[in-house]
């Protein structure tokens, strides 16, 4: 396979020999680049967005892989990533644990290269698809729902209707309050069930067939509500905060409530309308400020919805 056309394989262990024999075995389909460490790990990560897959042991000194992965799934750049434990850890606890922390699969040690060679290739063509189809259809892989691609392309579509129509153009922001907590207190899986649901409501609270959501990425949600203005935007975004609340998911890690909440910035431009960034900029702000004023609530620009 040409060099500009392998994925590429991160290989995390701190014995030398392991690495060298991982090397050797991937090396002919992949492109695989190797850290010592989980500090070296993260380094890499930090600097190369194109990794497909990192295969991760477990027992290192300083930083274990628990930890390191529990760090790549904190990131959003890099949370998607899957990972494949190896480790001589190999009872069903240590798996559990491993798999509940987002972990996608578990090679025993001493590992056998022909089963290292075909799990990874089984995973990549996986990662391949996935790429393709979410570019090919504009969607989010995991909540299905259009991804930031669509979004960025929606957007910039409807800010010129509105400089040509002189409609108002509504644009907000969505965070899941305490995320990464609840990701660190009940797991990874329940952390994607709980983003596949708020894009349910989301896209629930559309009201026309002009209106979009979309993954912005993480835990955070877009949506863009043409000829909308700011009483609208507010009713919209409002009615989707009541909703993610009253479904009551228990949120043990939150420091403000007892269940899943989210918070809202919105703005709305009339007329002159903004270039994107500038849109996206001010509707971030309106998000922090509800943050700031205690999170689960909605902050459209400079109003505030009653909790």
């Amino acid at each position: 396979m040409r060099g500009e056309n392998k994925q590429r394989v991160l290989v995390v262990d701190d014995e030398r020999v392991n690495r060298t024999v991982l090397s050797a075995v991937l090396k002919d389909e992949n492109q695989v680049i190797l850290a010592k460490n989980g500090e070296q790990a993260l380094e890499r990560l930090a600097i190369d967005a194109e990794i497909d897959l990192i295969l991760l042991d477990v027992l290192m000194p300083d930083m274990d892989g628990y930890e390191v992965l529990r760090r790549i799934k904190a990131n959003d750049a890099t949370k998607d990533i899957p990972v494949i434990f190896i480790t001589a850890l190999n009872t069903m606890g240590d798996e559990e644990h491993g798999l509940n922390l987002g972990a996608c699969d578990y090679i025993g040690k001493p590992f056998s290269p022909a089963i290292v060679k075909a799990r990874v290739s089984n995973l990549l063509r996986f990662v391949r698809q996935r790429k393709l189809l979410e570019t090919l259809a504009g969607r989010d892989g995991l909540t299905e729902i259009p991804n930031r691609r669509a979004f960025d392309t929606a957007l910039e579509q409807e800010i010129g209707r509105s400089q040509r129509s002189g409609q108002p153009v509504s644009l907000a922001m969505l965070d899941i309050d305490y995320f990464k907590q609840f990701n660190d207190h009940y797991g990874h899986a329940q952390g994607d069930e709980v983003l596949k649901a708020v894009a349910r409501v989301l896209t629930g609270a559309l009201r026309r067939p002009a209106d979009m959501v979309a993954r912005y990425g993480g835990e955070e949600f877009v949506f863009i509500l043409p000829d909308t203005d700011v009483r609208g935007g507010l009713e919209v975004a409002e009615a989707a905060r009541q909703v993610i609340e009253s479904m009551a998911i228990p949120h043990a890690a939150s420091a403000i409530g007892p269940h899943v909440s989210v918070s809202i910035g919105g703005v709305t431009a009339i007329g002159d309308v903004s270039h994107a960034p500038g849109l996206l900029r001010r509707a971030d702000e309106q998000l922090y400020k509800a943050k700031q004023k205690g999170r689960n609530r909605v902050h459209w620009d400079g109003v505030i919805a009653a909790e």
